[in-house]
């Protein structure tokens, strides 16, 4: 039996701390989708089909058979869909620990035969968070720290075409 990991999120931009997240993720299970959604409450800054790319781009020298796909709907039914047995969620600190939590327990409720697995971020890479890295790059400041080489080029380019805040 092929066993199926699902790491969701939005990956906008994709960061080292989900890098790190899908390297040790992918070891778990036989086959490992990083579903790639749209938050209805966060401002993107790439669309869909941009983060796409930019996550198959970063994945492609990872270890594992993993696979990059695009979903619209409740993360349990996209886990179903997928043949998934467990979702991969990362964690970086109690705060993370405390919504996760509780979205793990909404997820049980509504599909008790997906469990759902925390990683810990490597200690290194904790304070990274896409929202963060956005705000910084928006203000000017330096986010190569924070991404991989080609999404740092995707993000100056993008801050470079919409301009940046506080100029």
């Amino acid at each position: 039996m092929t066993r199926v990991g699902v790491y969701p999120g939005t990956f906008d931009p994709i960061t080292l701390g989900h890098m790190d997240i899908i390297r040790r993720g992918a070891k778990l299970v036989d086959r490992f989708v990083v579903g790639v959604t749209t938050n209805p409450s966060k401002s993107p800054m790439f669309t869909i089909e941009e983060r796409l790319a930019s996550v198959r781009r970063e994945v492609a020298t990872v270890r594992g058979d993993i696979e990059v796909v695009a979903f619209d709907s409740l993360l349990m039914d996209f886990a179903e869909k997928m043949g998934a047995s467990v979702i991969v969620r990362g964690l970086r600190a109690v705060a993370d620990f405390e919504y996760e939590y509780q979205m793990a327990g909404m997820n049980q409720q509504i599909n008790n035969r997906v469990e759902t697995v925390f990683l810990m971020a490597d200690v290194a890479l904790q304070p990274i968070a896409s929202r963060l890295v956005k705000e910084i790059a928006l203000y000017g400041g330096e986010v190569g720290k924070f991404v991989p080489p080609a999404v740092n080029l995707e993000i100056r380019g993008r801050v470079d075409a919409i301009g940046r805040k506080g100029s």
